[in-house]
């Protein structure tokens, strides 16, 4: 290690991923040298970053103590805790640690909203995103979703729509105006996080220094704590106030409405389920807040219908719907699955779940289960541990499989399915035990309920 630490470029940029080259373009492009460090041996783009900067130290494998000291700054990738031993070295010798957030918001021309969540947030950005197109602005959508935030600043851009993770959040002391949000907040990652407190106020940051704040009115843990400078408006499956948005029946129809007045029928949106609705009017709070025009916004939630793997629309077959909720990496995803497409009166669901659990408490699935799924079929790492969980207290309509792939799930799940069912895939784990990512595993889902279909 004693190259980067006795180099005389004063900025390390931890990571090789897609983060840390956006960083490395980025810095770059305003004339700051740097290095690169990542922990481990062969990073798979090291082969890029050698090519683009042939030039550049680059050190691999596992950080040292005193791998950073000596530098002014460095530029922590999402993927790499805080508790690293390198990164609380370099704390205590006052060294600055930023992220490609800080970055990003301290040279953006344009104004910015911000968006968070345990759920939902993916898909809340590419549809504000979309709105503001509609409306005729020239807008950046990226961060956690897509595109880095760096490689989006551009002069021309009139809006930036950005999606940040926790891990994005961490080191955020100022959103420089922002216009934030947090959709929702629900245990996740706890394999990072000490606790539910350690990742509320890691989501919490997003709103400091924002000019307009936007919030779930039915959670309690997205409720603000700020001053009355702030503008706050909020969301909800809910009656709504005389500024915010929510829900109200209008001639035996849901209307989705701002404050009293009625906007659109919620059956006109082309997402479907119950937490999508949540999720349009989150957008709509959004743009109504950047000054977006109501009518294009309007009109795009006729027209868009989601993103890959989320809650997305598979197939009919033999009368029974296939959706693909691959990205439900989190029990909380996969909780707003279920309320958002369980019917009430009857267990209509078989739930096809498992993967790498994450540490996270699979108690809170039982109530949304007993009171919508007739089968939840288990598969991948944890599947064992999750059903020892859930088993004895769910009700005897619920029945639990574990299975040794997502091929099998599919296959008990439709050998379980009567017409009128939905078989959702929403595992409420990551998915890395058995593929490259959640985008595989959907992938796979589909190709096996298509193959049904044939």
């Amino acid at each position: 290690m004693t190259n980067l630490i006795a180099t005389n470029r004063n900025i390390a940029i931890l990571g090789l991923g897609a983060t840390g080259l956006s960083v490395a373009r980025f810095l770059s492009s305003i004339g700051k040298s740097f290095v690169f460090a990542d922990s481990r041996t062969a990073p798979p783009r090291l082969a890029e970053v050698r090519e683009a900067y042939p030039d550049v130290p680059v050190v691999l494998g596992p950080f040292e103590a005193d791998l950073l000291l000596g530098f002014d700054s460095v530029v922590v990738s999402p993927g790499i805790a805080l508790q690293e031993p390198a990164l609380v070295a370099a704390q205590q010798q006052k060294i600055t640690l930023l992220g490609d957030v800080e970055l990003f918001l301290a040279h953006a021309k344009a104004p910015v909203i911000l968006i968070t969540g345990s759920n939902g947030k993916s898909t809340v950005t590419k549809l504000v995103g979309e709105m503001a197109e509609a409306s005729g602005l020239k807008v950046g959508v990226g961060g956690n979703l897509g595109t880095p935030m760096l490689d989006l600043l551009d002069h021309d851009k009139q809006l930036y729509v950005i999606e940040l993770s926790s891990f994005q959040l961490e080191l955020l002391t100022d959103t420089q105006g922002a216009i934030s949000t947090i959709l929702n907040i629900s245990p996740d990652h706890m394999d990072r996080y000490a606790g539910l407190q350690q990742y509320h106020a890691a989501k919490h940051r997003i709103f400091r220094g924002a000019s307009q704040v936007i919030y779930n009115r039915q959670d309690p843990l997205t409720n603000p704590l700020l001053s009355v400078a702030v503008k706050i408006n909020n969301f909800g499956l809910n009656h709504p106030d005389l500024a915010g948005y929510g829900l109200l029946d209008e001639g035996g129809e849901t209307w989705l409405a701002h404050g009293l007045k009625p906007l659109m029928p919620s059956a006109e949106l082309a997402i479907k389920g119950r937490h999508n609705i949540a999720n349009a009017l989150a957008a709509l709070a959004l743009g109504q807040a950047a000054g977006l025009d109501m009518a294009a916004m309007l009109e795009t939630l006729k027209t868009f219908k989601g993103l890959p793997h989320r809650c997305e629309y598979v197939a009919t077959v033999d009368g029974v719907t296939y959706i693909d909720d691959s990205k439900g990496t989190n029990i909380g995803a996969t909780v707003a699955a279920l309320n958002g497409f369980g019917e009430n009166h009857r267990a209509n669901l078989i739930l096809i779940a498992g993967g790498q659990g994450k540490g996270q408490n699979f108690n809170e699935l039982k109530v949304p289960l007993s009171k919508f799924v007739k089968l939840l079929a288990l598969f991948g790492e944890d599947a064992q541990s999750i059903a020892e969980t859930l088993r004895e207290p769910l009700s005897d309509s619920t029945q639990i499989e574990t299975l040794s792939s997502l091929q099998s799930a599919v296959d008990t799940a439709r050998a379980a399915a009567q017409p009128g069912d939905i078989v959702l895939l929403s595992p409420a784990c990551a998915s890395f035990d058995m593929f490259s990512g959640f985008e595989e595993r959907g992938r796979c889902f589909q190709q096996a309920v298509m193959a049904v279909a044939a």
